[in-house]
């Protein structure tokens, strides 16, 4: 019995040791919010700061808290790890149940800390490799059906509807899949449209994908094998990068780079313009550095491994690329540091409020990195003519506890036939739905 309770006390011990190392953060998180986020010099410690939020889940009854003017309920519950979602034409809702693939072991303390750090996080579980397909049959915001529609899978993440093809982005692959208007499930097997990066140690495996315009193409995320580089750049081919593909021939090319956890893609509706939330580099301070969302360039550079918000040099990465560095572009909009923004949707519904159109929604899966934690939300930020017109607001807190612990953590979220918003909470194993709170009279009636 001993044995059996060593291990599990030891990792508690040394990680309850790491919480007194690394550093403090001297800024708020506004200040590395926006257009203009304050970039304080890199402070590099011997242990990384290592703040983790112990995945609790939710007490029964408990919820996050919404906005005034919202409100918020659990459209499903029971889920196992859900992380990514995608609203069907006909009302139902396919979430993506989904882990990272077994990863080799790594040598070297940083290696285990980090396992041990994500195992602590909720981040630990086994991937379930498949997507479910939730149905609200009698429109009352909760879904009253929950069926497997696809198993089987390899990490599976993005997914996109072009006509009657489904398009599912396993971490290894982009595949089609023959849909049809509310089926329950797809036994058909599907067939790979273009392999995916995902070599050893994998290190962002999730892959997201959108449909372009025009329907003929998708574009596909790819994060880079490492957190700035340390693995080598030949790991590092293909990757922190955002692809296009050619649905006719299967064909990929570089639509853009130097992004390095690339993950929420969506089309601002104003201008059609493809935007995209990045997960930035740790292990720089707990100031830096700005994860961020930015209108995305064909042929653009935005700097990793070598730099940051723009030409902001990575002391770590060596050797370094001047080339590169003075051509890196500057993100649109930083969204604070350490934050994990993962999720991004635009809102064009009808259902809440006037301001919200045309903004962006972000799901902040939360900070390990920082002191004192950061994200562990879902924000809204205000749009007007297709660019950033204003400072986030909050939509869903509450996702840390009192004492620090992780109630939930959100990553994915779309809009709902209806309008409503919806959030993906991997800890909590749940989607929650937001809509406008009922009048008073309302709620009172009957």
């Amino acid at each position: 019995m001993w044995k059996r309770l060593a291990t599990p006390l030891l990792i508690v011990l040394f990680m309850l040791s790491l919480a007194g190392c690394g550093d403090e953060a001297t800024l708020p998180v506004e200040a590395g919010t926006g257009p203009n986020p304050k970039l304080p010099e890199p402070k590099q410690t011997l242990i990384p700061t290592v703040n983790i939020a112990e995945a609790m889940g939710w007490p029964s009854g408990a919820k996050p808290t919404a906005a005034a003017g919202l409100s918020v309920k659990a459209y499903a519950t029971g889920l196992a790890h859900p992380r990514w979602l995608y609203a069907l034409p006909n009302g139902d809702v396919l979430v993506a149940e989904t882990n990272g693939p077994p990863q080799p072991e790594q040598g070297g303390v940083k290696a285990w800390v980090m396992t041990q750090a994500m195992k602590w996080a909720g981040a630990g579980v086994p991937s379930p490799n498949r997507i479910t397909l939730l149905r609200d049959t009698d429109g009352d915001g909760v879904a009253e059906t929950k069926t497997t529609f696809l198993a089987g899978l390899n990490s599976p993440f993005g997914m996109a509807l072009i006509g009657s093809d489904l398009y599912v982005a396993d971490t290894d692959a982009v595949l089609r899949f023959p849909y049809q208007e509310g089926a329950t499930s797809i036994a058909a097997p599907g067939t790979k449209i273009v392999d995916l990066p995902a070599g050893a140690p994998n290190y962002h495996w999730s892959k997201n994908i959108i449909a372009a315009r025009d329907g003929a193409h998708l574009f596909a995320t790819v994060g880079s094998n490492s957190n700035a580089g340390e693995n080598g750049m030949e790991r590092e081919t293909g990757r922190a990068a955002i692809v296009a593909i050619d649905l006719a021939t299967g064909q990929s090319r570089l639509f853009a780079s130097g992004l390095r956890n690339p993950v929420g893609l969506a089309l601002q509706p104003e201008s059609g313009e493809l935007w995209v939330a990045v997960n930035e580099r740790d292990e720089l301070g707990s100031d830096l550095v700005p994860d961020y969302m930015t209108g995305v360039k064909e042929g653009g550079f935005y700097g990793w491994p070598y730099s940051y918000f723009g030409q902001h040099v990575d002391p770590r990465v060596h050797p370094q690329r001047p080339d590169l560095v003075a051509s890196a572009i500057v993100p649109d909009y930083a969204l604070g540091p350490h934050t994990a923004s993962l999720g991004l949707t635009f809102y064009d519904g009808k259902l809440l409020p006037e301001r919200y159109r045309r903004g962006a929604f972000i799901g902040q899966h939360g900070s390990w990195n920082r002191k004192p934690a950061s994200g562990y939300k879902v924000i809204f930020v205000p749009f007007a003519g297709g660019r950033p017109s204003g400072a986030p607001e909050d939509i869903l807190t509450g996702f840390l506890s009192a004492e620090g612990e992780a109630l939930g953590r959100p990553v994915g979220v779309a809009v709902d036939q209806s309008g409503a918003l919806l959030v993906a909470d991997d800890v909590g194993n749940t989607i929650w739905r937001v809509t406008p709170t009922e009048p008073e009279s309302a709620a009172l009636r009957p």
